[in-house]
């Protein structure tokens, strides 16, 4: 990402970046900073798009992605204010369609994902596109499962306080992505990996989607590559 971030600045052009929450990718944006604060890598002339947010979720909430991304990424770095992208949580129910198809607008009028950074939930999503998500899938309202709720409860100090709908980037979203790279760590993410990676492609598990992807790289501690042939 640090080579892409460099090559674009040089020809003045923008690198795009899709950016995932949650645990897993915690080492990196903490690399990243260092490559800001120590290196000298800006942020100046990157753009980015996160995968998804909570609906219901005001920006200044604490566990919401917004406060997320800037706790943990943007408040360390130089980048635009302006080229900070992410759904909103609190768009009214009406305007979500409008709101979706304006996101994916924003990406195009960007130039497209550069590179995205994923995650695997335990229903082997990836963003939040849950089991049952079209491979043509774009960004979207979803009904947030069960197994991916009660994940989160304890940073919400409870299941009733976690929101049951999100709005994410789609599959095909997701895929259109020039290079992508899916982190995950630890031993309880061992038999989603393996379906991932070496079960069949299907809408049940949609990180499958990327065996078909042309620039896809899995980065796997040995725990969540355990149980890989």
């Amino acid at each position: 990402m640090a080579d892409l971030i460099r090559s674009r600045a040089a020809e003045g052009r923008a690198a795009v970046l899709g950016l995932a929450t949650g645990n897993t990718p915690l080492p990196f944006y903490r690399e990243l900073i260092r490559l800001h604060q120590q290196e000298g890598l800006s942020f100046a002339n990157v753009i980015t798009f996160n995968l998804d947010e909570y609906l219901g979720l005001e920006r200044d909430h604490p566990e919401s992605y917004w406060t997320f991304m800037h706790r943990n990424l943007f408040d360390h770095l130089d980048i635009l204010p302006d080229n900070v992208n992410l759904p909103s949580g609190t768009v009214a129910s009406a305007e979500v369609d409008a709101h979706c198809a304006a996101y994916e607008e924003a990406i195009r009028d960007a130039g497209g994902l550069d590179f995205q950074l994923l995650g695997i939930g335990r229903t082997g999503h990836i963003g939040f596109n849950e089991p049952g998500s079209e491979k043509d899938s774009v960004t979207r309202r979803v009904h947030l499962d069960p197994v991916t709720r009660a994940d989160a409860a304890p940073a919400f100090g409870g299941l009733d306080n976690v929101p049951t709908h999100a709005i994410t980037m789609g599959c095909s979203t997701i895929l259109s992505a020039k290079r992508i790279a899916l982190l995950a760590w630890g031993d309880k993410k061992a038999s989603i990996v393996k379906e991932a990676i070496e079960g069949p492609i299907t809408d049940q598990i949609s990180a499958s989607f990327l065996q078909e992807h042309g620039n896809t790289t899995y980065f796997l501690d040995r725990g969540a590559a355990s149980q890989l042939a």
